[in-house]
């Protein structure tokens, strides 16, 4: 069995709503399983992420056929792999 640490925290008035709202509607039985299933969404989501970012890395990193990278020529018609958002909104 998992051990478990007491904590005190504190929260703005709109996150304990959220909690209570949580309980009376019988999602969760306690603030306690509120946070935690908050914070299981949070750290699944982290993962998700990570693969994601780990999975664009690759993307970008692989060779063309020609053997040119990815990002070479996303260099080349965009402008960088880190501008991408403002590169895309100039050309329209």
């Amino acid at each position: 069995m998992q051990t478990a640490e007491k904590l005190s925290i504190t929260l703005p008035a709109e996150m304990v709503r959220i909690i209570r709202e949580k309980i009376s509607a019988a999602t969760c039985s306690s603030n306690s399983e509120v946070i935690r299933e908050a914070l299981r969404s949070w750290m699944e989501r982290e993962q998700r992420l990570a693969a994601l970012e780990a999975a664009i890395v690759r993307g970008v990193t692989t060779p063309m056929p020609d053997g040119r990278k990815k990002s070479e020529q996303y260099s080349r018609n965009c402008g960088s792999v880190l501008n991408h958002e403002s590169c895309c909104h100039e050309r329209g």
